[in-house]
């Protein structure tokens, strides 16, 4: 069911840093592995979902990713600049009783607007999906195939904040990782919306 390219594809997308895995990894540290499954299993069922979407529908949403595709990259950018000041805020003692990672619905929903989540979304329909044939059978396929894949993934990432978090208890340390986290949350929504204006512009 899943050839040689689609499996390393989807294994690098998915075990590279990026807004998933930035945000998996701070949601570890703070609370934990238990509480942060449910955001794991939001983001892979969210991926899932948007794989299914664009192979189904390819022709439609090739169309449209010329006119929607800068707008929702400056909203989902937007909302990266947002979650790295929420990661920081988070290194306070006086917000962690308000904090509260994402549930398995926002982890979901989070990648309507996660550009990097698009691009993995959009090359496997493009790549993988052979001309002609039952669209329903490889819809299923890339999108099993794709979660089957994502999940181990995303789960290293929270897992490795969990266990940070054993080494994170000094208030200072979580400080710093929080910051560090933020900064590069906000150097990805950076690089991503520049990446996008560029594209823009050139084409």
């Amino acid at each position: 069911m899943l050839d040689t390219a689609f499996m390393s594809y989807v294994t690098v997308m998915s075990i590279t840093p990026g807004p998933n895995n930035l945000l998996l990894a701070s949601s570890g540290v703070n609370f934990g592995l238990r509480k942060t499954l449910p955001m794991t299993f939001g983001i892979t069922l969210g991926c899932a979902l948007q794989c299914a979407v664009l192979t189904s529908l390819l022709a439609v949403i090739l169309s449209w990713m010329t006119v929607i595709r800068l707008p929702m990259a400056v909203i989902g950018c937007a909302y990266l600049f947002w979650l790295s000041w929420k990661i920081f805020r988070s290194s306070t003692p006086q917000n962690r009783a308000e904090d509260r990672p994402m549930r398995l619905i926002n982890g979901a929903l989070f990648q309507i607007i996660n550009p990097k989540a698009w691009l993995m979304a959009t090359n496997v329909a493009i790549l993988f999906t052979p001309p002609g044939g039952n669209m329903l059978h490889h819809t299923l396929a890339n999108s099993i195939g794709f979660a089957i894949l994502n999940l181990p993934c995303v789960l290293i990432w929270a897992l490795m904040g969990d266990r940070l978090r054993l080494a994170l208890q000094v208030e200072w340390k979580l400080k710093a990782f929080n910051t560090l986290m933020a900064g590069l949350m906000a150097l990805t929504a950076l690089w991503l919306l520049f990446d996008e204006l560029k594209n823009a512009f050139i084409h």
